[in-house]
This record gives C-alpha cells, structure tokens and sequence, in this order.
C-alpha cells in the first residue's frame, strides 16, 4: 500500500506541474494578444469545483477541479472542451480568440506545446547541472549483461559484452543502446575474449513487445552491502558486510540473479550459502524470510563497476539538457510507429503503466527525469493532428492560411466532438489494457 501511495503521489505531482505549464503557455500568449481568458483550472470541475476564486478587476477565475485527468484553460471565442455554443453564436469582439490574426491563434495554440517542451529542456538541463551525467562505460562491465529470453532467442548469450552495432559504439547500456540494436542489421559483442556477430531480424521490437521481457541488464555478483537489520536471516546466520554469494545449497551462482533464481519461491527454507569471505569460501546455513529473501542490501553495478561521471556548470548544462532532451523526443517519435502493430497496441498503457515509470522509493532525481519525459510526450501527443488537441486547432488554422478562409463553427463543432469522442475511446483502451494486465499476469 505504501509503494502505491508514493508512485501515486509522484504521478499525481508530476502530472500537476506538467498540465499547469501546459495551460500556462496558452495563457500567456492569450494575454500577450489581450485575448481574455476566463478560466485556468488544474483538474476538470464538472458540475462543481473543490475552489475557486477571482482576483478583483481579472477576467479570469481559477480554480481546481475535482477530476484529476487534466486541466483547461477556458479562451473567449474558442471552441474548445467546455463546447459555449451560446457564446460562439454572438457576434465576434475584439477580445476574443476568433477576432484575432490567423498568426497570433495560431502562437496560442502551440503554447502549451512549446511550454511543456521548454520546460523538458529546463528540467534535464538542471539535472544534469545538480547531479551530473554518471553511467557504466560498457568495457567497464567485465561481467557482460544478463540478457532477456528475446535476446537469448536471436543468438545473445549471457555474458556478451555489447560492442558495436553497424560499427557504431554502443557506449552504455540505455534506451539508446536498445534502439541502436534493434535497428541495426548485426551488433558485435565480446563473447569469452573473442568477438561474436550476431544477425539483428527485421521484427526484433515488435518480438521485445509481444514477449515483453525487456532487453539487458549488468551481470555482477551478489554482494552484501549491509543488512537490514539484526534481526534479518542474514545477521542471524552471521553474513558479514563485503561477502559475495558464490553458490546456493552447492549450485553455483556468479551474478546477483543466478542467487535470486535459486531462492526464487523458496520461503521459511533452510539453504546453504557458499560466500567468498576475503577469499576465503566459507558454507553459511541460512533461513529465508516468509518472502524468500536474505534480509540484505547488496552492491548495485554503479557501486560494482567503475563509473564515468561528466558534471556541467550552470550555463554548460543548458547545451547538454538541449541535446538529451531533443534526442529523446527523436527517440519518442521514432518508437511511434511501433503503437500501430499488433504488439504496440497491446503495449499501449494508462495510468496505471505511467504511474510505475515512478520508483518506489522517493528519489528527486528519478522523479524529474520522468516528469521531463513525460513533458516531452504531453507536448508530442497534444501537437498531433487530432481535434480536440491542440495539434487539431493548430490544423485548422492552417487551413484557414492556405484557404484564405476559416472552417465554419458547425463543422469545428462537429470536430471538436469527434475528437473528444476519440479521446475517450483511447483512455478507455490504454486503461483497460492495464487491467487487463492486473488482472492476467
């Protein structure tokens, strides 16, 4: 329960911040071209809101609403979600979105866009000027990456060290490293000293998908960094800080999750550990926990092996957080042709999916990172040409600088209603494919 409650609260958080910059950039450009904005809410307020309020002399009222699936901000003379069809029947004022130039709707449209985009770029820039850039370099893994049944299946071994793919350095293991594999035609690893070349199909992302067992993660030993506590398994059978678990009941386990194979389903069980003790291998009994665990925190990989760390200045962060956030809106863009296979829709996630993309443990560097990737896909789903989203308002308008004349109300209307419509349908479907999920894996 406390795990939901702090991803909960890191999503609910998150996507506050995110949907109060988004409604903010249409703001500002409303109120740059003294268009009025009459209202700017956090949440949805159907039939009531939780507060609200309007300053004196302000044609705006903010408020938050109760519905937590978004936000708004209500522009005069637009047709939009709250669907004023009384207002749109008066005739046009000076005030209004539908008065002003083609130009200046257009730059209102794209400002939530254009906000949530910057405010990526201003994320991962202090990021990395706060906590810097630290990460494995690959030759540094002597132990080679544990490999997933799908990499297994195509000729991966547990083990391989990545090389290169195409010829192209593969120099940490990451998101891009999966994407420079899964587009390459043959990847390079160093299998036991010598260098292998392993044959990349056409439909490696789309097995990745269906099998959904990921891709690759560091192999290193099970090493206890320090127990939780005196009274865990581990400091009743006399664990020590710095042992490495070498073999469990004399099955022999090298990596950290050849250890949780062999204790996988086995609680309240009396086993024998083989633990390299200053070089020494000593036989431990020990009895796991009614989960199967030792009652140990052991040695992450970063700890293990040796890292890189690249620290920024204040300004030199700013190219860096540019470069990182444009390159994983490139990454963004070109998964998205996967969403249109069989394997992608089934992928497809709501808030449920979203809301683990948060660790477990409240940690502030995690959780900008993710708000920052979630920034950049809210500004790439809401500039897609689809009415109802800004992307939709933004081709329209486009239309009517082409045409030299604006689609009539009835037919933004009908649109506008169309794409809500839409919407709805593909929450409903990423939502349910996460209960789906829950309920049959």
């Amino acid at each position: 329960m406390e795990t939901f409650l702090i991803k909960a609260l890191q999503l609910i958080l998150s996507l506050s911040i995110l949907v109060l910059v988004h409604e903010f950039g249409h703001f500002i450009f409303a109120r740059l071209f003294k268009v009025r904005v009459e209202k700017f809410y956090l949440f949805f307020d159907p039939w009531f809101s939780i507060f609200k309020f309007k300053p004196k002399n302000s044609d705006t009222e903010y408020g938050l609403g109760w519905l937590p699936l978004g936000g708004y901000c209500k522009i005069s003379g637009m047709i939009d979600e709250s669907m004023d069809k009384e207002q749109m029947s008066q005739p046009a004022k000076p005030y209004e979105f539908r008065y002003k130039p083609a130009g200046q709707r257009l730059l209102i449209m794209i400002g939530g866009v254009l906000f949530n985009f910057l405010l990526a770029l201003f994320i991962y820039s202090m990021i990395l000027f706060k906590w810097g850039d630290t990460y494995i370099p690959l030759q540094n893994v002597d132990m080679g990456m544990e490999y997933s049944e799908t990499f297994n299946r195509i000729g991966f071994e547990n083990g391989d060290i990545l090389l290169t793919a195409d010829g192209e350095t593969i120099e940490r293991l990451n998101e891009s490293a999966l994407r420079q594999v899964v587009h390459a035609q043959q990847v390079t690893v160093l299998r036991n000293g010598e260098k292998k070349t392993i044959a990349i199909p056409d439909d490696l992302m789309q097995q990745i998908m269906r099998d959904k067992q990921g891709f690759a993660a560091y192999r290193f030993p099970m090493v206890v960094r320090e127990l939780q506590s005196n009274e865990s398994p581990a400091a009743q059978a006399g664990l020590l800080k710095g042992d490495v678990i070498v073999s469990v009941n004399d099955v022999p386990t090298p990596t950290f999750y050849d250890v949780k194979e062999e204790l996988f389903e086995k609680p309240n069980t009396s086993v024998t550990l083989g633990v390299n003790r200053n070089g020494e291998i000593k036989q431990i009994p020990i009895t796991t926990d009614d989960n199967g665990n030792l009652g140990i925190y052991t040695v992450p990989p970063t700890e293990y092996y040796k890292t890189v760390t690249n620290t920024y200045s204040f300004f030199g962060s700013f190219p860096a957080g540019i470069k990182l956030g444009v390159n994983t809106l490139k990454g963004y863009v070109g998964d998205m042709k996967y969403v249109f296979t069989k394997e992608g829709a089934s992928s497809l996630g709501g808030f449920a999916t979203i809301g683990n993309m948060f660790p477990s443990v409240w940690n502030w560097r995690t959780f900008w990172m993710q708000t920052a990737f979630l920034s950049i896909i809210l500004a790439f789903m809401n500039i897609l040409p689809i009415p109802a989203l800004d992307g939709g308002h933004v081709m329209f308008l486009l239309y009517e600088v082409i045409a030299r004349r604006k689609p009539s109300d009835k037919f933004m209307e009908y649109a506008q209603i169309s794409g809500m419509f839409l919407l709805l349908g593909l929450l409903l479907f990423a939502n349910g494919n996460d209960i789906f999920r829950y309920i049959f894996n």
